[in-house]
């Protein structure tokens, strides 16, 4: 389909569309709109981030909104406020034809009586993150019992921030004939769950393939020592001079550190995470935006919702717990048919883990090595001769000066004159990488009591004021619990998504997990009653005799007295020699 004409949109929208230079529908969007203009059924519409998926369900959202009625007709969940509020401003933008037309947002971090009275006014059309909607639901200051179509963005994100509960309390106290929609990049067994419980015959839509990654990003890993992880960043960093994109790291603290450590270093670099303010996120995102940062270092869910254009790399610091993250990590770059890059940092002991990425990726990850120092003097000269010769010149502003500058510097060759301009910026790079050590893994080079001391070594908490416990609960795989799943469980019954998380192990049918100690006994208070798929959970500090347990073939495993309070799973001698016989 060449254009949005032919999609049945009405003139005012395609007028919109031409002005914010949408020249064709892209897949999603030229599937989905169709159906959502012609009919009324519910639809699950799978593709991965970037795709457009917010106009697809947007468009034919604002061409059926009655503008003579003051009842909210549509609501749009989304995990995250970044996305919230971009969802709402392009809404808006579509709209701008459509005076009449009111969009509110509504999400966590603002002043709720600011929501409230731009509730009061009148609103077609609310966005917003599940907990605040709730919230508002329950203060009966958002009226959803009205509402003719839901849209669930991002559903797998959702369920995985813990959410579940706040979207089954949503979708309940909305009418039973509403038309529901459900976005998501990935389906997991919880979104099929939603879709039998609250929709009916869904049409379901998939544009491109399910559950991998853009064909137009090329994925890339680097292999070092863990204790030489970040001078592998500022190494991929320095030979990519132009750079424009995101680092990923997987929890609150380590995002401070590396960004911490790039702007100490000199990088145009700032951090993106859960304890900044609405204000500060609003103004680290702003220069992001408007390209005055060239790193952003964020966790996944603060980065979830960023509608940011010509990202060159995403880079992995670490890779995330959860394989189709990576899917959302990679599919930041690459967006509009332009070409992006998704680096990987990764230590030794996490090469098996890549290979579970590849195969739900699709695609086999290209090993380069750790640029040395004389590669990246070489391409920061390069850069630096670009920048010199393609630069504008001004004449009006630089001729008072020339002849000035002509007689100072008119005893220099032309040779040592170019030696000193370049050096000026150069030799910063040539001092820094001078003798520079080769980062690079050699798989079989070292001895086996080496590895093991640098792996011990390896192992040793990063720095930080945060205390970890290392806490014991009674579910692990078999049970289909994975690290997101925990995280919602942890969010879910101590009512808190600020506890910092630090290493989860998922074993077979038990499982450990640190957390920030001055959260452990809340945490173990909190699930006095909790239960996970009709299992009652038990957690426990664990010790460090514990953490070296090993799960036996029958999937149980002995425990002494290593746990606080008498373990259930201890067997004594004679009821072993019973089993036996």
């Amino acid at each position: 389909m060449n254009n949005f004409e032919e999609l049945n949109l009405n003139s005012e929208l395609i007028n919109a569309v031409s002005d914010l230079g949408f020249e064709k529908p892209t897949q999603i969007q030229e599937l989905v709109i169709p159906v959502l203009l012609e009919s009324e059924k519910d639809l699950i519409g799978l593709a991965q981030t970037g795709t457009g998926k917010t106009a697809a369900f947007g468009l034919p959202m604002i061409q059926k909104t009655n503008t003579s009625s003051n009842e909210t007709q549509g609501l749009i969940l989304s995990p995250t406020r970044e996305l919230c509020i971009q969802i709402s401003k392009d809404l808006q933008s579509y709209a701008t034809n459509n005076k009449k037309l009111r969009v509110t947002a509504v999400y966590g971090g603002s002043s709720i009586e600011t929501q409230i009275t731009e509730l009061k006014k009148g609103s077609h059309i609310v966005v917003g993150t599940p907990g605040r909607t709730l919230d508002l639901i329950k203060r009966k200051k958002l009226n959803v019992g009205k509402i003719s179509t839901i849209v669930l963005d991002e559903a797998d994100e959702m369920l995985s921030m813990g959410f579940k509960e706040d979207l089954n309390s949503i979708l309940e106290k909305t009418p039973a004939n509403k038309q529901t929609l459900l976005f998501s990049a990935t389906m997991p067994d919880e979104i099929a769950k939603i879709s039998k419980k609250f929709m009916k015959d869904p049409v379901e839509i998939s544009a491109g393939t399910r559950n991998i990654g853009a064909k137009n990003v090329e994925h890339i890993y680097y292999e070092v020592h863990a204790r030489d992880r970040y001078e592998a960043l500022k190494r991929i960093a320095d030979i990519n001079p132009r750079i424009y994109g995101i680092i990923f790291c997987r929890t609150r603290r380590e995002t401070k550190e590396i960004a911490d450590k790039l702007i100490q270093d000199g990088y145009n670099a700032d951090a993106l995470h859960g304890d900044l303010s609405q204000a500060q996120r609003d103004s680290v995102m702003n220069k992001f935006r408007s390209k005055h940062l060239q790193l952003l270092v964020a966790t996944d869910v603060a980065a979830r919702g960023l509608d940011v254009e010509e990202l060159t790399h995403v880079i992995n610091y670490n890779l995330p717990d959860e394989n189709e993250v990576y899917i959302h990590r990679s599919g930041r770059t690459g967006r509009a048919g332009k070409s992006g890059i998704s680096l990987s940092i990764l230590h030794m002991r996490e090469k098996h883990k890549l290979r579970s990425v590849e195969k739900i990726v699709g695609r086999k990850f290209k090993k380069q090595l750790v640029p040395s120092g004389k590669e990246i003097c070489a391409k920061q000269l390069y850069n630096l001769v670009d920048k010199v010769e393609n630069v504008e010149i001004d004449e009006s502003q630089i001729s008072p000066f020339i002849d000035a500058i002509y007689k100072k510097l008119e005893w220099l060759s032309r040779e040592d004159l170019i030696k000193k301009f370049v050096s000026i910026e150069f030799n910063r790079f040539l001092s820094y990488y001078k003798g520079a050590k080769d980062l690079n893994t050699a798989d079989k080079s070292e001895k086996e009591p080496q590895r093991k001391k640098r792996d011990k070594k390896d192992k040793k908490k990063p720095a930080g004021d945060i205390q970890f416990t290392r806490l014991f609960i009674n579910v692990g795989s078999s049970t289909n619990l994975n690290p997101a799943s925990l995280i919602g469980l942890i969010n879910k019954y101590t009512r808190e998504r600020n506890i910092e998380i630090g290493r989860i192990e998922i074993m077979k049918n038990f499982s450990f997990f640190e957390v920030d100690s001055s959260f452990e006994k809340k945490i173990l208070n909190s699930f006095g009653n909790a239960e996970f798929h009709n299992i009652p959970l038990v957690i426990e500090v664990a010790n460090q005799k514990q953490n070296d347990q090993k799960q036996s073939k029958s999937g149980s495993f002995k425990r002494k007295d290593n746990f606080k309070g008498k373990s259930k799973y201890t067997r004594s001698k004679k009821e072993r020699k019973k089993k036996k016989r």
